[in-house]
């Protein structure tokens, strides 16, 4: 991780932000196992679809209920990879970048839980939880405490192609991201520690 030793500013402007999203055989990290990772990067307020990155990971736990959910299947049509080598290709494609998920401890978990399995270190990255920014810009305080993907999505009007892919999930948040960016700072000058929750040093595991 020598990419760590030259730490990003916290200007939201220059930051690199890669958003993902992990679709998984259930919700306990402990258990559970990733079966796909979807990534999308912004720059300067832009969505750079060149710098995404897509992986199905080949695993021998399965969840019948979880393909409800997502629609993979064990034997399905994705070229799939070992997790170990999903894992080293994901870490190069992040980089340093700020990364971002909607209900993010939750993925970041799963990324932690399996670095763990492979004898890695912890994730070191700035993490950004798009629920938490959402409730820091105060646009909507009608709207619950633990707001939902298709919630947000249909308060700012966002079409919800390839949902519960995580791809398509990625790229969904990506979109709010930026909206909800644009709406706090009609309020106020914000910077990266602005938008920060605990999730942001989670240590995990």
């Amino acid at each position: 991780m020598e990419h760590f030793k030259n730490p990003q500013n916290t200007d939201l402007e220059t930051l690199r932000f890669v958003v993902f999203d992990t679709e998984t055989t259930g919700l306990n990290p402990k258990v559970d196992r990733i079966l796909s990772i979807g990534t999308v990067a912004i720059e300067h307020k832009v969505i750079k679809i060149s710098d995404s990155f897509e992986c199905y990971i080949s695993q021998d736990i399965f969840n019948h209920e979880s393909v409800k959910i997502h629609g993979l299947l064990k034997t399905g049509p994705h070229k799939k990879m070992e997790e170990k080598d999903a894992i080293v290709l994901f870490l190069n494609h992040i980089q340093n970048a700020v990364l971002i998920a909607h209900h993010a401890a939750f993925d970041i978990a799963m990324i932690q839980a399996a670095l763990k399995r492979m004898g890695l270190g912890k994730l070191k990255n700035k993490v950004l939880d798009l629920g938490h920014v959402y409730k820091k810009a105060e646009i909507n305080r009608s709207l619950k405490a633990h707001v939902s993907l298709d919630e947000l999505a249909e308060q700012f009007n966002i079409p919800q192609h390839d949902r519960h892919t995580a791809s398509g999930d990625a790229y969904i948040t990506s979109l709010l991201f930026l909206k909800i960016i644009a709406k706090y700072q009609q309020k106020k000058e914000i910077h990266l520690h602005d938008l920060q929750s605990p999730v942001s040093n989670i240590g995990f595991m």
